[in-house]
């Protein structure tokens, strides 16, 4: 499934480790996580590992920890913002009890649609209620309905770095006091310590700073306790304490 190519650099598809050595994140996968991969899991990164975006995403490594994470936490209810083809998606439905809740969101249904015959294989699918289009107007309303105030056990966000901050001052309200809050790419590519002039992809360049920002606001917030792990392109887990 991978390989170092000649330059030495990770060829894994998806792949974003932050590990200095290629050949220590290339042990971890065969030693602890593809051993370990549920089959409908593997079967979707195969999958997944063809789409022409398939940067995008979750690492098998982030994967496993969130599965596990989940189950640590009891987690009931839950929420993803950027779902791609549904491999994160699937981590969670399998760690959630068989009455476990997912409210999905993406922009793309096309992309999530990829991944759900897996998901629906695995018996799964009546734990995700898929929304399509943007998660503010969504979490809005939830919020305003005032139903939904601290009733989520835990909430992961891999969507528009740029709209981050904005997810956290209305997430914040929606995760229950002792609840997660998992931002993925917190890291971004590493690129958070690169200096000014540092020869970026566009892309990276353009969204590190909406990072940087998050970050900071992240660790000046004093209704939450935080841990940002190199996990993937780095994960910022924010436990609601107020």
């Amino acid at each position: 499934m991978a390989s170092n190519g000649e330059n030495g650099r990770h060829q894994e598809v998806g792949h974003k480790s932050l590990l200095q050595s290629d050949a220590l994140y290339q042990y971890i996968l065969e030693t602890s996580v593809y051993p370990r991969e549920p089959e409908a899991m593997k079967e979707l990164r195969e999958i997944t590992a063809k789409h022409p975006w398939n940067l995008m995403t979750t690492s098998a490594d982030e994967g496993q920890f969130l599965n596990m994470l989940l189950k640590l936490i009891n987690a009931k209810n839950t929420m993803e913002i950027g779902v791609f083809t549904g491999y994160s998606l699937l981590a969670t439905a399998m760690a959630l009890p068989d009455d476990g809740k997912i409210l999905a969101m993406d922009i793309n249904r096309d992309n999530y649609e990829i991944g759900l015959p897996v998901i629906e294989k695995a018996g799964l699918a009546h734990k995700i209620e898929f929304r399509e289009g943007p998660a503010l107007p969504v979490l809005d309303q939830m919020i305003e309905d005032g139903k939904y105030h601290g009733s989520y056990d835990f909430i992961f966000v891999d969507a528009d770095k740029d709209t981050y901050l904005n997810y956290h001052k209305r997430l914040i309200d929606l995760v229950k006091v002792g609840g997660l809050i998992g931002y993925d790419n917190t890291l971004w590519n590493g690129s958070v310590v690169a200096p000014p002039d540092a020869p970026l992809r566009k892309y990276v360049r353009y969204y590190r700073d909406f990072v940087l920002e998050l970050n900071k606001a992240l660790a000046a917030d004093p209704r939450i306790e935080i841990c940002q792990l190199p996990v993937g392109d780095g994960i910022t887990l924010c436990r609601r304490i107020s």
